[in-house]
């Protein structure tokens, strides 16, 4: 049986990509943890990059498929030598499929202190009555 300490470590690693494409960066890129909220105007999806800021974070949107990229550069301390580390410092990259009913063109995106909040408006109800007229 895992003790408490080990269960802890295992709730927050990473888990790595799966490259199913050639990365550019020759880097470890990570899965940044989503939560997911919904109401009747909009989908926002809340996802976590520590390290990300504006200028390093790249979303993309091509055949109803939205990509996130967060860019991280690893901190070095001028003169020290790393000697252990716990934290391993990569990349971000999370892809999601869209349906037709979000407003694609709506799409906002903000980020604060490594939190990338996306705002994805649905589009309104197409149903409608159409009226029948007699002859």
């Amino acid at each position: 049986m895992a003790n408490e300490q080990e269960l802890q470590v295992q709730e927050t690693e990473k888990r790595e990509v799966e490259v199913d494409v050639e990365r550019t960066r020759d880097r470890v890129a990570f899965v940044p943890h989503t939560d997911i909220y919904e109401t009747d105007q909009e989908i926002i999806v809340v996802t976590d990059m520590p390290g990300v800021d504006a200028e390093s974070v790249d979303i993309t949107l091509e055949k109803n498929v939205l990509t996130i990229n967060g860019y991280v550069e690893p901190m070095e301390l001028e003169g020290y030598t790393l000697a252990y580390a716990e934290y391993r410092v990569g990349d971000y990259q999370r892809r999601f499929s869209l349906s037709n009913e979000i407003d694609q063109e709506k799409i906002e995106a903000k980020i604060k202190d490594g939190v990338l909040f996306l705002h994805l408006p649905q589009v309104g109800p197409t149903t409608r009555k159409i009226a029948v007229q007699a002859l």
